[in-house]
């Protein structure tokens, strides 16, 4: 049975199997009594049914539910002699627990809009923070992607960026300790300060000393920042790492975790970093991603995703890379899972080849008409 007033939204599943599982609880109520005898002895049961309704459906939803439990209890109770004064308090108190059970509804129903309200304007403020990235920055092909956790969880606090700078490609990615909106706060607060000093520093160790002190004026003892920063210049590729998973360096069908030459703690506690320079090779592809992704599990079994880097993203576009990796992912885990993941893969195109200049032109104005 369906119960819909005029201008109500559609219900949702839950909603609809909650009111199922109300009218079940009538029907029963009705067959016990039915079965006990002429005499009514159980109309005082019909009082649960709106409360049940309450905990799923809107109020005039509840009303309309608990409309029917009243008629129901009353026609019972008229037979077969009429109603006597113990039905009439019981009627009554199908009636006080209707209009109770209303209230107990538009309570819950304001509460749920709330939580859903504020989930949106999260989601609504992380995609604020979160620019698209690519397709093409300096000689970097260059694709972000991030996977929501389940719809249960709290909204993460991960961030990337790439920027073209005067000292090269440079790129972060992070994840801050905590969920929720204090998390994309500070989140925004890394990137706005990364997007200011990534364009004004030519050393990133000082890029890293500048969002420690940022991380610092913002948060609490206990709160953090794990960040890695890649610049690639010249064919260079440099990296500083302060607590955060390594990337991965796909080359050849090789995959290679690019560890930093020694562990420094997240922003917030003052790391001290040592740079990790690499020599790229043109088809070169760089995977940066937060914990979200190396704690995936499904049954106690991590993804692999050393294993698997290269079949999965070895191929096609960067874009279709990461792709591939979340459809494996989310297969892995059979749909859930327990965080938000950000992704960044990079491929190295080379540098561009000079273009000799004939003898006879040197020195003249090549371009003129």
């Amino acid at each position: 049975m369906r119960i819909r007033l005029p201008g109500d939204r559609p219900m949702s599943p839950e909603s609809r199997a909650g009111i199922g599982a109300a009218i079940a609880l009538l029907a029963v109520i009705t067959i016990v009594e039915l079965a006990d005898g002429e005499q009514p002895h159980y109309i005082g049961l019909y009082a649960a049914v709106p409360f049940l309704a309450a905990a799923f459906a809107a109020w005039p939803t509840v009303l309309a539910i608990g409309a029917i439990a009243s008629v129901t209890g009353f026609v019972i109770g008229m037979y077969p002699s009429g109603l006597t004064a113990a039905t009439d308090v019981n009627l009554a108190g199908i009636v006080l627990a209707t209009g109770m059970a209303c209230v107990v509804g538009n309570l819950r129903a304001r509460q749920a809009e709330r939580v859903v309200e504020l989930s949106r304007l999260a989601s609504v403020a992380q995609a604020a923070v979160l620019t698209s990235l690519g397709p093409q920055i300096g000689p970097l092909a260059v694709a972000g992607r991030y996977i929501s956790a389940s719809a249960a969880a709290d909204i993460g606090g991960d961030l990337y960026e790439a920027l073209d700078t005067a000292y090269g490609v440079r790129t972060i990615i992070g994840d801050v300790r905590g969920k929720g909106l204090e998390a994309v706060r500070l989140a925004s607060i890394v990137l706005g300060s990364y997007r200011h000093v990534a364009y004004e520093r030519a050393d990133l160790r000082t890029i890293v000393a500048d969002l420690d002190r940022a991380v610092a004026r913002s948060v609490g003892d206990e709160d953090f920042v794990t960040v890695a920063v890649a610049e690639e210049r010249g064919g260079t590729l440099t990296i500083v790492n302060c607590g955060h998973p390594a990337p991965l360096l796909l080359r050849r069908g090789e995959v290679i975790t690019l560890d930093p030459p020694v562990n420094a703690p997240p922003l917030g506690f003052m790391p001290v970093v040592r740079p990790r320079v690499d020599r790229l090779e043109p088809g070169d592809r760089i995977l940066l991603y937060t914990d979200g992704l190396a704690e995936a599990r499904r049954d106690g079994d991590f993804f692999p995703i050393r294993d698997r880097a290269w079949g999965l993203l070895g191929h096609g576009t960067v874009s279709d890379g990461l792709a591939s990796l979340e459809s494996a992912l989310m297969e892995w885990v059979e749909g859930q899972l327990d965080d938000d993941i950000a992704l960044v893969l990079m491929e190295y195109a080379g540098t561009a080849p000079a273009v000799a200049v004939p003898s006879w032109e040197v020195g003249t104005d090549v371009g003129a008409g």
